[in-house]
């Protein structure tokens, strides 16, 4: 017998799925969030859902799915709501449970809903922005705030903005609390420069700039959870039979979660969720939460993941079961990246953060392809690792050997062997597979016409427009990477 779908009729059906579902999808919408991705809803959406439960926040969120590929059919099927596994260790306890999460209210296409987006503007009630549009997404461009829609996140949020400015007179009571969670470093800061230019270039006024900065919170945030992409087939059967429904909008991830903020007790006092959980943090200064969580987690995600994946490996979980590269991660993580966090760390504490970011990586329960993490690689490289390898160079004149590894493996990567669609794709073991990165078309003319690897390394390591900085003369680097680029290219493989 086929499994029931979940949608507000199997929650009629049987209410023991989510007690209290009727309280919980009729609570009126203060947040807009542009994303839909699995990361938004497996952390902020998660503490937003758990305080709702709570009667802490009781506030649902609008979605904008902002990009122009795929649809909103599952969440229209399933009016928003879906189910979240979380699988992993706490305190020395395996947890495997299941929330239904109905914080979500309404999932409206830039590309097709802008008029409603802009309507939400007009809500008293919705007082924050969420959003993660990737690292890439919060870019200033040249953008027309006045189309429909504008084609960037930061031009959508300046069109938002404005409208609300002016649905209000510019009120004090109708500023919002904006927070970025793409993984830059002072996302806050960053987003506000941009909206500011664009109010600037579009003549929107000095009383409107003037409500931006004096009434407005664009605040930093860090997020960390594991939340891998899109759940397996033989994973979503098992939580379908074991759930005893259907859900196109399933997510999983690890127990661990932290979603840390930058403010004040204005800030605190609209995000009341945070209340909810130990998991939220809001403080002045989460300078210390970005750097370890940014080069020892996700620095060391991006050095392995092309390593791994060359050397034949699919997941994290798979890449801690093979000795060789286990033992590569654990080594630049502890011995390479900790000690050259550019930040005042505590040693101890910095090792501490590194063995839990080893457990985690060891869920049995989590399958985090290797594949996703390799998306806009090239940026990823640059914001999360050259900072540190540059530190590094402050106090030794030795090239950090598995550093160098995992760079040549990332340039081997990026070597594109077909270019069809618009898309690029390498090859692994005579199969494709999707070079999901802006930089895939620069990669592609740099491989076509470099004579050997080690030219090509030459090329790209030198590239000051590409890296902010000449890493050709970082003493030994480029000699090490070169090294294990052309061993690399020769035998087909990674250069473990």
């Amino acid at each position: 017998m086929s499994l029931p779908q979940l949608s507000p009729q199997l929650l009629d059906q049987q209410p023991g799925l989510l007690p209290d579902h009727q309280r919980l999808l009729a609570l009126p919408e203060k947040i807009i969030q542009f994303g839909t991705g699995v990361l938004l809803r497996g952390l902020p959406d998660y503490f937003v859902n758990k305080a709702n439960m709570q009667g802490i926040f009781n506030g649902r969120i609008v979605v904008v799915k902002s990009t122009s590929t795929g649809g909103t059919d599952a969440f229209s099927e399933q009016k928003n709501i879906f189910s979240h596994s979380i699988r992993g260790i706490e305190n020395g306890n395996q947890i495997d449970e299941t929330v239904i999460n109905s914080a979500i209210s309404r999932t409206l296409a830039a590309s097709s809903d802008w008029a409603d987006i802009l309507e939400c503007a007009h809500n008293a009630d919705l007082k924050i922005v969420i959003s993660n549009t990737t690292e890439v997404g919060i870019q200033l461009t040249d953008d027309d705030i006045f189309a429909n829609p504008p084609a960037s996140f930061p031009g959508k949020l300046t069109a938002y903005l404005y409208e609300r400015f002016k649905a209000f007179n510019g009120t004090a009571e109708a500023g919002m609390v904006i927070v970025p969670t793409e993984l830059i470093v002072g996302n806050g800061p960053k987003l506000k420069a941009i909206v500011l230019e664009q109010a600037k270039r579009h003549d929107l006024g000095d009383a409107f700039i003037q409500w931006l900065e004096g009434h407005n919170h664009f605040c930093s945030s860090l997020v960390d959870r594991i939340v891998p992409g899109k759940p397996d087939a033989e994973t979503v059967e098992a939580l379908s039979e074991k759930q005893g429904f259907r859900d196109d909008l399933l997510i999983v991830s690890e127990v661990y979660r932290l979603w840390a903020v930058e403010g004040g007790k204005d800030v605190r006092a609209v995000l009341s969720f945070a209340d909810a959980d130990k998991g939220v943090v809001i403080e002045p200064n989460i300078d210390l939460f970005r750097e370890l969580k940014l080069r020892l987690l996700n620095g060391t995600h991006t050095l392995a993941s092309g390593l791994c994946f060359l050397h034949g490996l699919d997941t994290v979980r798979e890449s801690m079961e093979n000795a060789e590269t286990a033992e590569f991660i654990a080594g630049v993580m502890l011995n390479e990246l900790a000690p050259a966090i550019p930040y005042d760390v505590d040693p101890a504490q910095a090792q501490e953060f590194g063995g839990q970011v080893l457990d985690r990586f060891r869920n049995p329960f989590i399958r985090h392809q290797l594949i996703d993490i390799t998306v806009q690689y090239t940026a990823k490289m640059k914001m999360r690792n050259i900072p540190t390898l540059l530190k590094h160079y402050e106090t030794s004149d030795q090239a950090p050997a598995l550093f160098a590894k995992g760079f040549a493996a990332f340039l081997k990567f990026m070597k594109p062997v077909l270019h069809k669609d618009g898309a690029f794709y390498g090859e692994r073991d005579g199969q494709p597979y999707s070079i999901r990165c802006d930089s895939a078309a620069y990669f592609d003319e740099k491989w076509k016409n470099a004579a050997s690897p080690i030219d090509l390394a030459q090329q790209v390591m030198s590239d000051t427009a590409l890296w902010e900085t000449d890493l050709t003369l970082l003493p030994g680097f480029a000699e090490a990477v070169k090294g294990h680029l052309a061993e690399a290219v020769a035998t087909g493989t990674s250069t473990l």
